[in-house]
Parts: structure tokens; C-alpha cells; sequence
């Protein structure tokens, strides 16, 4: 059974920092697509910020260029950086992995952001 734990969430203040990792039980070498997803209560779950296995990153437009992901392959991780953090940046923040084309997505369990001063 394929596991993914996240780690990294808190509280934090307006314009502060905070990284977030997902760490799997299983080698991300050959992903097909990894990825950081976020969801407010009584809102649906929207994607973050999406890693291919080829290593294109694609942001969502709220983004504004204030979020990096990255991957370390030998930690089997996946990472979200995220600066210049603001209020509407508050959610429960989940990572997704799909192994291959044809496989099933694998979700962690989420870790809450809560920016706030």
C-alpha cells in the first residue's frame, strides 16, 4: 500500500514562509505526475502547484510566482515552498502522486496552513 505523509504545516504570519514536504513509501524516480493541491472548508480541492515526471511545473494563477516545487528523488519527497504567504492562502494542503499514465492517484493525508497575524 502506497503511503504519502506530509509535513511542514503551521501557523505562520502574513508575508512569512513555510515548506512543505510529502514524503512517499515508494521511489518517485518515475512518477508520472506529483503534485500539491489545497482545499478550504466547504470549498472544493484545487490544484497548486503540479511537478511532471519530465520536471515541467505548472502554477496555479494565484500562485503569482510566490510558490516553488521541487522533488528530491533519493528522499523520495516532493516539496512546496511557498513565500509571501497571505490570509487567503489558509487550507488544508495535500500532496498527489500518480505513478504511472494508467494508475490510480495516491493522496496524503494534509496539513494545515494557517496564515494569520
Amino acid at each position: 500500500q502506497v503511503q504519502l505523509v506530509e509535513s511542514g504545516g503551521g501557523l505562520v504570519q502574513p508575508g512569512g514562509s513555510l515548506r512543505l514536504s510529502c514524503t512517499a513509501s515508494l521511489s518517485i524516480s518515475n512518477v508520472y505526475y506529483m503534485g500539491w493541491y489545497r482545499q478550504v472548508s466547504g470549498e472544493q480541492r484545487r490544484s497548486v502547484a503540479v511537478l511532471s515526471g519530465g520536471g515541467r511545473a505548472d502554477y496555479a494563477d494565484f500562485v503569482e510566482g510566490r510558490f516553488n516545487i521541487s522533488r528530491d528523488n533519493a528522499k523520495n519527497t516532493v516539496d512546496l515552498q511557498m513565500s509571501d504567504l497571505k490570509p487567503e492562502d489558509t487550507a488544508v494542503y495535500y500532496c498527489k502522486i500518480r505513478f504511472s499514465s494508467l494508475g490510480r492517484d495516491y493522496w496524503g493525508q494534509g496539513t494545515q496552513v494557517i496564515v494569520s497575524s
